[in-house]
């Protein structure tokens, strides 16, 4: 199911909250909060290999699936198929069998069987450099392929997940209702020096302290810049008011 998310107004919201926001401020601090969180696994592949076809690989795996799964099955994968020659000669059953138990498994190992063949009758065996080349490859949708275009060839890309959709209607940066609608508004709105490192800042950041459900903002280094718009925080023992 396509998530949505609609802003709305918290009570804790102002409109002196929202004049002095500043993404600048607030990126700046951020980048220094997530530095000690876990980081993403589709980052941490990319500094351990800086190779296109796991961290395209790595991203495939990585949908609807937790980051310590993904790294367990990516692992088990590339130790037998550490290029695109090796991943040509696996199964679709083996595959499954390597990748389990990512989300979708099943599906993902038709993907990965079917993803040589693509390369190399469409992109002569490489790894497309860009968004729409790359969402003609089998389970490359918009995200992973901005992800794959940012991460691994530092190119201009912004990757909106769902946490990156979410933060940004909660901050009042974007009025959107879906990831795709939040991508197309921050390209317009956000400084391009933003955008390669925006989708890894807000996910260990969407992960750690600004949660889907209970977000702790009791905790967060950005609560005096945050409007909190649509925000219900988790509930703090011995906290007489809401944050």
């Amino acid at each position: 199911m396509r998530e949505h998310f609609f802003p709305l107004q918290s009570a804790t919201f102002s409109l002196e909250q929202m004049m002095r926001f500043s993404i600048a401020k607030v990126l700046q601090i951020l980048s220094k909060e997530v530095a000690g969180y876990a980081v993403p696994i589709v980052d941490l592949i990319a500094v351990q290999t800086n190779d296109p076809y796991k961290i395209l690989v790595a991203t495939i795996l990585s949908a609807r699936t937790k980051d310590e799964t993904t790294a367990k099955a990516a692992a088990r994968l590339f130790k037998e198929a550490p290029d695109l020659a090796s991943l040509a000669k696996l199964s679709e059953e083996r595959l499954a069998e390597l990748i389990f138990p990512v989300g979708f498994y099943k599906n993902k190992a038709g993907f990965l069987v079917r993803l040589p063949g693509v390369l190399a009758s469409e992109f002569n065996n490489r790894i497309p450099d860009e968004v729409e080349p790359l969402t003609r490859l089998p389970g490359v949708g918009r995200k992973t392929a901005n992800l794959v275009v940012a991460v691994a060839f530092k190119k201009p890309a912004i990757c909106v997940d769902t946490h990156v959709h979410r933060i940004m209607n909660i901050w009042g940066y974007v009025k959107t209702t879906t990831p795709l609608e939040t991508e197309m508004a921050l390209r317009k709105k956000l400084p391009p020096r933003y955008w390669l490192t925006i989708n890894s800042t807000l996910v260990a950041f969407g992960q750690g302290t600004c949660k889907p459900v209970a977000p702790q903002c009791d905790r967060c280094v950005i609560l005096k810049y945050c409007p909190q718009i649509g925000v219900k925080p988790r509930k703090v023992p011995g906290q007489g008011k809401k944050m």
